[in-house]
């Protein structure tokens, strides 16, 4: 069935770029398709850590609060004088200590992860403006820059390395894309050439039975949303040095709904237990697609949540119809 999937998917992004290249000749620059790149970089890198929950079962609806309050974090800390290399460090380790909380509501107090998670979506965007009240409303780049001048140069060997710009704010590769290769590899290897991957799977499919062959359940889960949470906060890291400046109340809105959509369009099964990562970055790629032919062909941006919406009622569509043929045929 995940052959069928993959297939499925790869055929829907070569149609995707054959309408891109062919809305506008500016469509094939260079300068366009490292931004689109780096956009799908970005979203990958968030859809992998919505990925691997889905596998195991779980959801997290907060990741797009995340996004924001990390973002805001990194910059409060470089403000405050922490060096930005350890503010990066520092965010990535505030990830993890949200992942853990998560996890431990999720698996120790037995609430609803989608209870959890959406509590997490409203508290952590309240922090991220408390937050933002202390940098400025507009955060950005050139504020910390302007406080600490010492900082400059090591925020932009960290675009360079994360973001791909140059000095004059130009991408000169899809860095961004390129850590989203790494990370994608990283994990696949995990989910298919290991047993704790194996064990994801079988959580995913029955619960139980995994609790039965011997799986520590909530310790696998507790992983799930640490690494979901870390992958957040540093997606909202890239988000600032991507960006000259951004707003504390808006910061990553929205980015946890593109995040389980390229999930389900990648072959997860919102049920768990289905997924490759080949599939799951295939199908992070299609919403940043998606973004730019829209604007290519001048199609007003207030309908992307619409095509959100029905892209991801396709996904599901198409998972439930390829499960029942598969069944079908077996």
């Amino acid at each position: 069935m995940n052959v069928y999937r993959l297939l499925g998917i790869f055929a829907v992004l070569v149609g995707l770029y054959a309408m891109l290249l062919s809305a506008d000749p500016t469509a094939s620059n260079k300068g366009n398709l490292y931004d689109v790149a780096n956009r799908q970089g970005f979203n990958g890198i968030l859809t992998l850590g919505a990925a691997l929950l889905i596998l195991s079962g779980g959801i997290d609806l907060s990741m797009g609060s995340v996004v924001g309050f990390g973002a805001v974090l990194f910059a409060y800390l470089m403000k405050e004088g922490v060096h930005p290399y350890a503010s990066v460090a520092a965010v990535v380790a505030a990830g993890a200590l949200i992942g853990l909380a998560n996890g431990l509501l999720v698996t120790k107090l037995k609430l609803q992860a989608f209870l959890v998670t959406l509590c997490g979506m409203f508290i952590y965007r309240g922090l991220a403006r408390s937050l933002g009240s202390e940098v400025g409303n507009s955060i950005g780049l050139t504020g910390v820059r302007d406080k600490q001048p010492e900082f400059a140069s090591a925020i932009e060997n960290l675009r360079a390395v994360f973001i791909g710009k140059n000095s004059e704010g130009a991408i000169a590769f899809p860095a961004e894309f390129c850590w989203m290769l790494g990370l994608v590899a990283l994990i696949g290897f995990f989910l298919h050439f290991t047993a704790y991957g194996r064990f994801w799977y079988a959580i995913g499919r029955n619960e139980l039975a995994a609790k039965f062959a011997g799986v520590r359940v909530d310790r696998q889960r507790i992983v799930g949303y640490v690494i979901c949470s870390m992958l957040s906060m540093f997606a909202g890291v890239l988000l600032l040095l991507n960006y000259s400046t951004l707003r504390s109340d808006n910061a990553g809105q929205g980015d946890e709904l593109e995040a389980i959509t390229g999930a389900v369009l990648g072959g997860c099964s919102m049920r768990g237990g289905e997924g490759t990562a080949l599939g799951i970055v295939m199908g992070a790629m299609v919403m940043p697609l998606l973004k730019n032919i829209i604007n290519f062909y001048g199609i007003k941006s207030d309908v992307i949540p619409a095509i959100i919406g029905l892209t991801l009622l396709f996904g599901t569509l198409v998972d439930e119809g390829i499960r029942r043929w598969f069944r079908k045929g077996r």
